[in-house]
């Protein structure tokens, strides 16, 4: 017999053999066991993940002898042909070569006929997303109405590019990419009945080059016992496929967090003198930093997957970074990825955003800034809760201003000095009087039409009687009378010839007259 590879030696033959896709087994094996399957089932997931094999398990859970039933034996003749590919009721169609609108003719005119020895006429069409609209369009009445002996089951790795009207016909089970520690131990477990020695540690590398695939790692593993026979190491594994080490990837780390410049640059110069994939080294200290910013926001994560002294001396080199500066620098190497997966040169950019990363670590903030001044004040004792005190205490008086000395206009006319007088202010509950005679009655210029200093001083108003504002003179008709101003309390008069302001204007007045 000829060789057979380990993808296809070791494929999954049951539901128990199905690694990582616990929720998609889980539902067909109720659907299997309470009689309720539906007449169209659709497969997503990314490459090596188990579709077809998937598809395949359910094929011979639908036509085993006595089906359909969950256990059924894999070693049953019409079991052994459905998964070699050659049972005449389980079609597989390859979406990519059978993609026209006259293919999905013959296949609406096929199923019409019973099966041959089994219950259902199975389809399955793999990467079913390559038809045409116009095939799609035409399966369309079929798939929605098929015959009861007919079930169809398609696989994609782009579920996008199907037509809605197709994915609203099936049942969908996305399937997930396999953890890293899955695909680990099933690789160690295959070394075992191969009488392969393999290391943990590189079946570890392995799985992590894997990226959830479980027949990459196979392949893989058919590839290194091709490459160094029967003992597999870690080294083996890095020289093969290009892969960074974690010592290297925690060093390289280590470098960035302290911020060593020549270091981490000198990390890469030799990682790519030797010809190692950069952008894989590059995917791994992304993970790595992720690994780091977990740890910050939930202390009980773990490393995944490194080692516990590289753990513990990264978690101390990065105990006085926060949470944001580790996150600003996986962003920036997130760009720096996407640069690089169409550069030439991938190595400028991977320098170029180490120096960046290290630029942003050690770049100062506005909240650095904020943290320093809170612990200053902590220390000086005038921390927040001494602000507040003294943000609530009443601000002091503000100290009395010196009133400016009054200023005269120059030769002012009698009218003005009679506006410009200052009212008395009003007492609190002054009592009311009856409304004096106009002042103006007792102001009498005289031939010359000028007023004497002592008809202006018996026109002062009494103490029993409140003053009025007097009319303005003939000659100023034009000027608008006054509002009256309240009656003042008894002591007016003398108010009036204490007031300074009054008193110059008068001095003055008399000095004009005299002279």
């Amino acid at each position: 017999m000829s060789y057979q590879v380990f993808a296809r030696k070791y494929r999954p033959k049951t539901f128990d053999d199905v690694l990582g896709q616990d929720h998609v087994v889980r539902t067909l094996r109720n659907a299997i066991a309470q009689k309720r399957l539906a007449h169209a089932y659709l497969f997503v997931g990314p490459r090596g993940t188990g579709k077809t094999s998937t598809a395949r398990i359910l094929a011979k859970a639908l036509n085993c002898p006595g089906g359909p039933k969950i256990d059924f034996n894999p070693d049953d003749p019409i079991c052994i042909e459905i998964a070699e590919g050659r049972s005449l009721d389980v079609l597989e169609i390859d979406g990519a070569s059978n993609n026209g609108v006259e293919q999905v003719r013959d296949l609406r005119e096929s199923v019409r006929f019973a099966p041959a020895c089994g219950q259902f006429k199975i389809y399955y069409i793999d990467e079913v997303h390559m038809l045409s609209n116009a095939a799609f369009n035409a399966l369309l009445k079929t798939l929605e109405e098929p015959p009861p002996h007919v079930k169809f089951i398609f696989a994609t790795t782009e579920a996008n590019k199907i037509l809605p009207t197709i994915l609203s016909r099936c049942q969908r089970f996305d399937l997930r990419p396999i953890p890293t520690e899955t695909i680990a131990r099933h690789l160690l477990h295959i070394a075992t009945a191969e009488a392969i020695s393999l290391d943990e540690t590189a079946a570890w590398a392995i799985a992590k080059g894997a990226d959830g695939g479980m027949r990459d790692a196979q392949s893989m593993l058919d590839q290194l016992v091709a490459f160094c026979g029967n003992t597999i190491q870690e080294a083996d594994v890095l020289d093969v496929f290009g892969f960074t080490s974690r010592e290297k990837v925690a060093a390289l780390t280590a470098a960035l967090l302290s911020r060593d410049t020549p270091a981490a640059l000198s990390l890469v110069q030799k990682e790519a003198e030797t010809g190692r994939d950069l952008s894989q080294l590059l995917g791994e200290l992304i993970g790595c930093l992720r690994a780091l910013l977990v740890a910050k926001l939930d202390p009980s994560a773990d490393g995944e997957g490194i080692p516990a002294p590289l753990w513990t001396s990264l978690m101390a080199a990065g105990g006085s970074y926060q949470p944001d500066r580790i996150l600003a620098a996986i962003d920036g190497f997130a760009d720096t990825e996407g640069r690089m997966k169409w550069a030439t040169n991938k190595r400028l950019h991977f320098e170029l955003g180490i120096i960046k990363a290290i630029q942003t670590l050690g770049e100062m903030r506005i909240t650095d800034v904020i943290k320093i001044l809170t612990q200053g004040a902590d220390c000086l004792g005038t921390g927040p809760q001494a602000a507040a005190q003294a943000t609530a205490a009443p601000a002091p008086p503000a100290p009395p201003v010196a009133e400016a000395p009054p200023t005269l206009t120059p030769e002012p006319e009698l009218s003005s000095i009679v506006e410009e007088t200052p009212a008395p202010l009003p007492l609190p509950a002054p009592t009311p009087a009856p409304a004096p005679a106009p002042v103006v009655e007792k102001l009498k210029p005289t031939a010359s039409g000028i007023l004497s200093l002592d008809s202006l001083i018996a026109a002062a108003p009494e103490a029993s009687e409140p003053p009025a504002p007097p009319e303005p003179p003939p000659w100023q008709e034009s000027v608008p009378t006054p509002v009256p101003a309240p009656a003042p309390a008894p002591g007016a008069e003398d108010a009036f010839h204490s007031d300074p302001l009054i008193q110059a204007a008068l001095e003055k007045f008399e000095a004009k007259i005299l002279n």
